[in-house]
């Protein structure tokens, strides 16, 4: 109850039941417990509002064990709201808890009942410096890594905004995503700054946003949730499509630069993921329900669903690899179509026997370049047994004459 306080400054028990205890089927429980911590002087009632709903908030003493809570955990914890009287009427000043505040703590509520974030996943007022040392502030940012959603920056609406001037936020974030630290590598900050289009190529593991957040799993920069509260349906209609066109070229994602024929999927790696909803919607149905529509789709879908790009990363990967492999077949089949036959036998030549007719000095080494391996191995076969043969010919010894079997004796016999 302190910390869930300590986060988001001011709640409701109603608030307070669906951050800290949503399985229960009331908030009677969290009435008593704030009833309690009251008798400790570590929460305190700052107003009721008109639907006679309590606004509870910390005492000094209640935000200081809320600090000792949440710091160590590395969680900022919200400024005290502080008991002012004014002098002259002794009314309590500073008791006005506007609706979008409410709001706020509301979508932070939803999600957290639908299991999507930790009440201490959430932090509240997050700035986002950029370059021209304007902070953009999240309204709302939610880590669930467990539901599907390591990081989404929230923007609540409740039509006090012009659409255009939720554009210009979209277009915020989107160059926020786009920085480098101020330690990044020098030969990569001197090329973005004379190609700013370089950012592109630069990995998002060295850019700034991912020294805030974790990575989220999936394509593209931190993703964006607009959520509309207190408006119509037209308006809300509306708001979204001045999104989809006037801010196109920050959530759109676009083609793949390859050289293959019928690639359809696109490249959301540089691109901010938005998801819209109403806050309305998140209560009746949940915000684990299909609530959620991705800019430049139709319908809802569950949120994890509509952060989720099948037609991007995973399905260019298949697709690249199809094609890689049918043009493979395809060089195959004309190299195929290209292989010499033996004009004596009729067989293909084999690849061994192709390449030593067409190397460099094939015709001088591999003889008859007209016949195949085999005939070609019967040739040399002939031609090193015609060559044995004449060889063991020349070696043979030359036969001596015979002698008459009566020469040497001349005409005359021995006389006895």
């Amino acid at each position: 109850m302190l910390q869930a306080l300590g986060i988001f400054q001011r709640a409701t028990p109603d608030q307070l039941w669906k951050l800290t205890r949503p399985d229960n089927q009331h908030d009677r429980l969290v009435r008593d417990n704030l009833l309690d911590l009251e008798d400790h002087h570590l929460v305190r009632i700052e107003l009721v509002r008109d639907d006679q709903r309590q606004v509870w908030v910390l005492t000094k003493r209640g935000h200081g064990e809320a600090k000792k809570l949440l710091e160590p955990k590395g969680i900022r914890i919200s400024v005290l709201r502080e008991e002012k009287y004014d002098p002259v009427t002794g009314k309590l000043l500073g008791t006005s808890y506007d609706d979008h505040a409410a709001a706020v703590t509301s979508t932070a509520a939803e999600l957290h009942r639908a299991g999507i974030g930790h009440q201490l996943g959430f932090q509240t007022e997050i700035g986002h410096r950029l370059g021209s040392s304007f902070v953009q502030r999240a309204d709302l940012v939610v880590r669930a890594p467990e539901a599907g959603v390591p990081v989404m920056l929230l923007e609540i609406d409740r039509r006090t905004e012009d659409a255009h001037d939720l554009v210009q936020k979209l277009r915020r974030y989107w160059e926020w995503g786009r920085l480098l630290p101020r330690d990044a590598d020098k030969h990569i900050t001197d090329r973005v700054r004379s190609r700013p289009d370089a950012i592109e190529h630069v990995d998002h593991e060295k850019r700034l946003w991912r020294r805030f957040y974790p990575p989220t799993g999936r394509e593209g920069l931190v993703p964006v949730a607009f959520v509309f509260a207190d408006t119509t349906e037209a308006k809300v209609d509306n708001t979204v499509a001045v999104l989809e066109e006037a801010g196109r070229r920050y959530w759109a994602p676009r083609r793949y630069e390859t050289y293959h024929r019928g690639i359809t999927a696109k490249d959301y790696g540089q691109a901010v993921p938005v998801v819209v909803t109403t806050l309305e919607q998140l209560t009746e149905h949940g915000a684990d329900a299909e609530v959620w529509r991705r800019l430049g789709r139709e319908g809802e879908q569950k949120l994890t669903a509509a952060l989720d790009n099948p037609d991007g990363d995973v399905l260019f990967r298949d697709q690249e690899a199809r094609a890689d492999a049918a043009e493979e077949r395809r060089r195959a089949a004309e190299r195929e179509a290209q292989r010499p036959v033996c004009k004596r036998c009729g067989r293909k030549f084999t690849d061994q026997r192709w390449e030593e007719t067409t190397a460099r000095g094939g015709p001088w080494t591999a003889g008859d370049v007209s016949v195949c391996g085999t005939c070609r191995a019967d040739d040399v076969a002939r031609k090193e047994a015609a060559a044995e043969a004449a060889r063991l010919q020349a070696a043979a010894p030359e036969p001596e004459d015979d002698q008459e079997p009566d020469r040497g004796r001349g005409w005359f016999r021995r006389r006895t």
